[in-house]
């Protein structure tokens, strides 16, 4: 079982991974990091160097061979314009579309240079708000609206839907191995 974390920069994907995994005893993998260590440069270095083409074709090349197990993956902000990237992780993984709404992103977020966010020559972080939008709602498999919560009732609703989850997964199996006995 794995899980993959989708949203907005700032939504908490990396901090909310952290402890989700540490509650549910999985591992954790920030794909940016990934992204830097095979590349060898920040982010922001890799789209000031290749342009953002350039670096949205080399994060979905890194996204779309993750091969994990037991962990929780949390994907660069942009992955969700890289389609194969994508599909990938809905096959791999429960993805989460970890929601925040554009007034509290505009409150979180700081410089978006800085931060290596991939975003268009003269685009504002409204535009991009409502460009990603819809993409997150189109790959993820749920949804968890932050607004109005910290991140530790964040991470107690997700680890407990993953907790049911994961013991109905292993009464059905239960029930299949059992049933498999009688026929």
């Amino acid at each position: 079982m794995n899980i993959t974390l989708i949203g907005m920069p700032a939504s908490g994907k990396s901090t909310i991974g952290v402890l989700l995994a540490k509650r549910l005893g999985m591992e954790f993998l920030d794909t940016d990091i990934l992204i830097q260590h095979q590349e060898e440069r920040l982010l922001k270095d890799i789209i000031e160097q290749e342009g953002l083409e350039g670096f949205l074709s080399i994060e979905n090349q890194v996204n779309r061979e993750v091969n994990v197990d037991n962990t929780i993956i949390a994907p660069g902000g942009s992955c969700v314009y890289g389609k194969e990237a994508m599909e990938h992780f809905r096959q791999i993984s429960t993805v989460v579309y970890l929601k925040v709404s554009y007034e509290q992103l505009a409150f979180r977020l700081g410089n978006l240079k800085e931060r290596g966010v991939a975003f268009k020559e003269g685009q504002t972080l409204r535009n991009l708000y409502e460009e990603r939008t819809p993409l997150y709602e189109q790959y993820a498999h749920m949804t968890i609206c932050e607004d109005g919560y910290d991140i530790g009732p964040v991470v107690d609703q997700l680890r407990k839907m993953f907790e049911q989850q994961v013991k109905t997964q292993k009464q059905m199996q239960q029930f299949f191995n059992k049933n498999e006995r009688f026929s």
